[in-house]
């Protein structure tokens, strides 16, 4: 009887001992991972900052004009989201349960934020039927089309990567483009919601994606395809802010 107290003590402590392994190997994978994003991430920002569209910005010479072809093409892209989020989320497995769960609120709470773009443009003097109405630029095209893709494959672990690029451009540059366009402008609170709004609550988005990279590493394949999405994605999105006519 002692003997067999002994043994399963053992057991406990090996168990024990393989959950704490397997934490350190997942903390280290998602930490190499989120390493190789930045890189892609820093190349993705001077691809933006060399953008027509964004060097008017930074130097001060952004117009009206220049504000309502930025909103109009975001727009298609930001519709787009919940809507590939909510098909990658009913592609994954009854494996990675909660990983679809956080999608899928993910989804819900950003479904409507296309409609903050709309009151942005109005706000700032545009037409509502203009912002409505107008066709996604080459770059939104091949942008939504490589997101649905994606999205469409079993377990799209991949769109992690496409996550943290425009999650990241969220935090990073939203309320600092957002204080520029507002200063340059002379715009009210009103006329610059979406971007101030991502700027401040993106960031809180980024340490969730941190989570969902935990649910699915360490896997090398995973890893891989992750940041392969995100080059992919980067290119794709600096494309459509390259198309904006400026």
């Amino acid at each position: 009887m002692h003997r067999a107290r002994e043994r399963a003590g053992d057991d406990r402590l090996h168990d024990a001992g393989d959950c704490v392994m397997a934490e350190r190997e997942a903390e280290a994978a998602v930490a190499d991972t989120l390493r190789r994003l930045a890189v892609v991430f820093a190349d993705f920002e001077q691809r933006l900052e060399a953008t027509p569209l964004i060097r008017k910005l930074t130097r001060g010479r952004f117009e009206v004009a220049d504000y309502h072809a930025f909103l109009i093409n975001l727009r298609q892209q930001v519709k787009d989201g919940a809507l590939w989020m909510s098909r990658a989320a009913s592609n994954i497995g009854e494996d990675h349960l909660e990983l679809r769960s956080t999608l899928m609120r993910h989804a819900v709470t950003e479904h409507r934020d296309f409609r903050l773009l709309e009151a942005d443009f109005t706000a700032s003097g545009g037409a509502l039927d203009d912002i409505q109405s107008a066709p996604k630029n080459v770059g939104s095209e091949a942008l939504s089309a490589w997101m649905f893709h994606e999205a469409s494959k079993p377990d799209p672990f991949g769109l992690l990567g496409a996550m943290f690029v425009i999650e990241g451009l969220g935090s990073i540059k939203a309320r600092p483009w957002g204080l520029k366009v507002q200063e340059r402008l002379a715009l009210p609170d009103e006329a610059v919601r979406f971007l101030l709004y991502h700027g401040d609550n993106d960031a809180e988005h980024m340490k969730e994606f941190e989570e969902m990279l935990g649910m699915v590493l360490p896997d090398p394949f995973v890893a891989e395809r992750i940041v392969t999405t995100a080059k992919v994605t980067a290119r794709l999105y600096a494309l459509q802010i390259e198309e904006i006519a400026a």
